[in-house]
């Protein structure tokens, strides 16, 4: 549990993916804990990989595909803080939220090649594609606002006329 002041507690480090398909659609995940909670893949860093390393691991983990081209990232880390109910609960108590930085990325394989079940410990039982001006209505409350940032950076590239996903 922690103690003391959850906002004198540090940011988990990590990083997240938007997954565009050639249609401008991005998949989102179930997870297999919470029945209902669509969200992106994202994860911690590990001890000396940096964002781009973690990215493409987390990616090959959760949705056990490496077939995508980086096209953009955002500038900055974006935070989430999480809910008090949650907070000594989750990564041992040691972190008030998560601090990422996020990537678009184009997927360049068939949906046959995402296998959530790849790693043998699978955090999500579902996936689908979704518009991008549906993320913020699919993830859970508390990081609905980092969503709704990440639909005003990457929203570009969810237009199905885009270039940038070629």
């Amino acid at each position: 549990m922690t103690l003391g002041n959850p906002t004198d507690l540090p940011y988990r480090k990590g990083v997240g993916a938007l997954l565009f398909d050639r249609r401008g659609r991005v998949l989102v995940a179930q997870r297999v804990d919470t029945p209902g909670a669509w969200q992106l893949p994202q994860g911690g860093i590990d001890e000396g990989e940096d964002p781009e390393e973690a990215v493409r691991r987390e990616v090959k983990e959760e949705l056990g595909t490496d077939r995508f081209e980086i096209v953009a990232e955002t500038p900055g880390w974006l935070r989430y803080d999480l809910p008090e109910a949650l907070q000594g609960r989750i990564w041992g108590g040691r972190y008030r939220g998560q601090e990422q930085r996020w990537y678009a990325l184009r997927f360049t394989g068939a949906d046959a090649d995402i296998n959530l079940a790849a790693s043998g410990h699978p955090e999500f039982d579902a996936w689908r594609w979704a518009a991008v001006d549906e993320l913020p209505a699919l993830a859970v409350w508390f990081k609905r606002p980092l969503y709704e940032d990440l639909v005003s950076q990457f929203r570009h590239l969810g237009t199905a006329a885009s270039t940038d996903l070629g």
